[in-house]
């Protein structure tokens, strides 16, 4: 589930890394259209709102890089449990084994002295 996330939400960043690829250099050719033009107040107002599409997109481009490093994390974090609770296990049964050796010394102790 948390891997289909991660794919979702790679996707997703692509896509609006692609998008954001495609828009920048029309919006910068716009941007530059609009510049060599004498300017009008409204030019300047367009120009202001598409710079400020522009740094939205940044900015969300920004919050679904940060997702992904949490999800990134969490799931290093995830891997890191797992790997502790096989050392555990794996102590449990080395725990078992010497007991078992243990026993099986005891045994032999007892069939050597009857």
């Amino acid at each position: 589930m948390l891997l289909l996330q991660l794919l979702l939400l790679l996707l997703l960043l692509l896509l609006l890394l692609l998008l954001l690829l495609l828009l920048l250099p029309l919006l910068l050719m716009l941007l530059l259209l609009l510049l060599l033009q004498q300017l009008l107040l409204l030019h300047q107002l367009l120009i202001m709102l598409l710079l400020l599409l522009l740094l939205l997109l940044l900015l969300l481009l920004l919050l679904l890089l940060l997702q992904l490093l949490l999800l990134l994390l969490l799931l290093l974090l995830l891997l890191l449990l797992l790997l502790l609770l096989l050392l555990l296990l794996l102590l449990l049964l080395l725990l078992l084994l010497l007991l078992l050796l243990l026993l099986l010394l005891l045994l032999l102790d007892a069939a050597i002295f009857t």
